[in-house]
């Protein structure tokens, strides 16, 4: 026997109730192989010969910890007792799966069973156990998260990010590196020189354990005692399971990469066999309680099958596809209880939405980079920490992938998060956390994603390419993503409660030249503002104003420059959703639209505006649609060319000749 066992005091009934749960998953899977050759499922990711990882890392922990699992960890759900006809519904993409059809194999979660699937870029859900285990030690109730990645998986940047949160913020969460050999063909030895995982725990600070990975006692032993122990005294560690990929990547891969004298070697550690030998031979079970055993099994993976099997096709609805694209959410608005108003700058009326919203929600929980004692670089969180306590109000290591992951994860145990970007420009180490699973996850398994984030965003101000950008239009195009962005000081508080309130992700626009530049009347009590809804700011029958964010101000401007113009000003607010009706109502009645943003011209925000007011107002339109931008160049630094580069001077030249027109 090529494992060695230790029993320890481990009963019958508990190593009986292994076998079983590491037997399961090997059996469907040989199901599957049948039924991929029959054509009858179109994928399959084999974790035959890693069986022993997932069935015992998820017995070790209790039913109601959350498990973040990979495409080989099949017996994570068989061992979290999932009905294997909603699992097979889920691999055939019919209505009863997790997913209705809109993703594949486990790439889904299921609250029910703790459980948090994958996306396909791998390294991502490491963040997002940080955040569910954040939640736990806010929390206080003593429950271990456990995560897997794989070797391939580990070499991405999320990895590093999310352990060393992890380790800053003590939290109880388990990093699980399944090292099988390979990432698709590619060896260990082409992804990294050390020789083992664990000899990064040093570098990290934390805990580490090296696993014989196809000993499901010696993974459900240790696992259990690390779970036990974190639950205790809240930490992270960084445990290595040592297995091998019997298959390939997937099936349609093949294992000719692989040396043989390799496969024959892991073969003889099979997991399966070399458990169900020990047991025999330590008298646990006889060969007849095997066979009927197995035969039990089968028996269930066929009955299963089959009723997946003759469950309908998915008919395919538009109505339900974009219903599900977000929560539901009513929103009902909050009027201020009084008519006390102070002149605030905008920086104050965030800052006073954010801080009347922490009062309001106690779980919602703020982070950033140097938002805690610092108050932030623009001081919206000055005095936070003081009057919410460091738990809430965290500075966070430069991972902004990593935190945004953590917000999903804070979502899932019933919080809200906000995460501030220190600057729009840095969004882009994020952009996988945000667009795959912040803007999906609702759409994907009905998980929603109670995060704003805040978009400190514009130029204006000599700050120079990477703090000057305006990237709103990264984020209109991405279904599940609502987008914020206000003018004036009165708007940016009021929306910035609603957002929060919103349990669907919000991208929050605050443009920084006019954190400190503008001055308004607001509200000193909590309020909130509907998203969606557009303002008129000024009204007038010659020409309609399309425009949102320092726009608004620009056009203000040209408008005061230009008294004989009597102009709709139509302020957006928000982009996402957009207020249609309240710019074809406009349009039509003025039959003259010019439209004005801050970022660059070409793919801006300003396209999709004229092709909607040309598929929806055509034969009201008396000249053409007229689009003012920025110049198509990164923002530059010197004030003569950041003057250039932006659109304000031009917008006046444009809104006369079309008027004119």
């Amino acid at each position: 026997m090529s494992l060695k066992y230790n029993r320890r005091k481990y009963s019958d009934e508990v190593l009986i109730n292994l076998y079983r749960a590491i037997l399961k998953p090997r059996l469907i899977e040989e199901k599957m192989m049948v039924l991929l050759r029959q054509g009858r499922i179109s994928k399959w990711f084999s974790g035959i010969g890693q069986e022993a990882i997932s069935v015992g890392a998820t017995m070790a922990l209790n039913k109601d910890e959350f498990i973040l699992p990979m495409h080989r960890n099949l017996g994570v759900f068989t061992s979290r007792d999932i009905p294997l006809h909603r699992l097979f519904s889920q691999f055939q993409g019919k209505m009863n799966g997790f997913t209705k059809g809109r993703d594949r194999s486990f790439h889904f979660g299921s609250q029910e069973h703790n459980i948090v699937g994958m996306i396909s870029h791998l390294g991502p859900q490491m963040g997002v156990a940080d955040g569910i285990a954040l939640g736990n030690k806010l929390k206080g109730n003593e429950k271990a998260t456990l995560v897997f990645t794989g070797d391939g998986g580990a070499s991405e940047g999320d990895f590093h990010e999310s352990i060393n949160t992890a380790a800053v913020w003590q939290l109880p969460v388990i990093f699980l590196v399944e090292n099988n050999g390979y990432g698709l063909s590619t060896p260990s030895s082409e992804q990294f020189i050390f020789k083992n995982f664990v000899d990064k725990g040093i570098g990290y600070g934390i805990e580490t354990e090296l696993i014989e990975g196809n000993n499901i006692l010696e993974v459900y032993h240790k696992i259990s005692q690390i779970a036990e122990s974190i639950r205790k005294n809240p930490r992270p560690v960084l445990v290595e399971c040592l297995s091998f990929r019997m298959r390939g990547h997937e099936e349609a891969s093949g294992t000719k990469y692989v040396p043989q004298e390799l496969m024959d070697e892991w073969a003889k550690k099979d997991p399966v066999n070399n458990y169900e030998k020990f047991l025999l031979d330590e008298k646990v079970l006889d060969e007849k309680t095997v066979e009927e055993i197995k035969a039990s099994i089968k028996l269930e993976v066929v009955a299963e099958w089959d009723k997946a099997y003759e469950e309908e096709a998915l008919v395919a609805s538009a109505s339900t596809e974009f219903e599900d694209v977000y929560a539901p959410f009513q929103f009902v608005a909050t009027a201020p209880k009084t008519e006390e108003k102070t002149e605030k700058r905008m920086v104050d009326a965030i800052s006073d939405g954010l801080r009347q919203s922490m009062e309001k929600h106690d779980d919602l929980v703020l982070m950033g980079q140097d938002i805690g004692d610092y108050g932030g670089v623009f001081k919206i969180t000055d005095g936070f920490v003081e009057q919410f306590g460091r738990e809430r109000v965290r500075n966070t290591p430069l991972c902004e992938s990593a935190i945004l992951g953590a917000g999903l994860g804070l979502s899932i145990n019933g919080q809200k998060a906000m995460v501030e970007m220190q600057f729009a420009d840095f969004v882009s180490e994020g952009m996988t956390q945000i667009c795959n699973n912040l803007a999906k996850s609702h759409y994907r398994w009905g998980q929603n994603a109670d995060v704003v984030v805040r978009m400190p965003t514009g130029g204006g101000m000599a700050a120079g390419p990477f703090h000057s950008q305006s990237n709103e239009s990264w984020f209109t195009q991405v279904p599940g993503l609502k987008v914020v962005y206000p003018a004036f000081p009165t708007d940016a508080k009021g929306l910035l409660a609603a957002s929060i309130e919103d349990p669907n992700p919000v991208m929050f626009f605050e443009h920084k030249g006019l954190y400190r530049s503008l001055k308004e009347e607001v509200p000193n009590d909590y309020y909130t503002l509907e998203l969606g809804k557009a303002s008129l700011i000024k009204e007038g029958n010659d020409i309609t104003i399309v425009t949102y964010g320092m726009g608004v101000h620009w056009a203000l401007e040209a408008l005061e420059e230009n008294p004989d113009i009597a102009a709709d000003l139509i302020d957006l607010r928000t982009l996402v959703p957009l207020d249609r009706e309240a710019i074809f109502t406009s349009v039509k009645k003025t039959g003259r639209v010019i439209i004005l943003h801050e970022a660059t011209m070409f793919n801006g925000f300003g396209g999709e505006l004229s092709a909607l007011i040309t598929e929806n107002c055509f034969e009201y339109l008396d000249a053409p649609i007229k689009r003012v931008a920025s110049m198509d160049t990164p923002v530059p630094f010197i004030n003569q060319l950041e003057e250039q580069f932006m659109p304000n001077e031009r917008f006046k030249e444009e809104l006369i000749g079309l008027v004119n027109y």
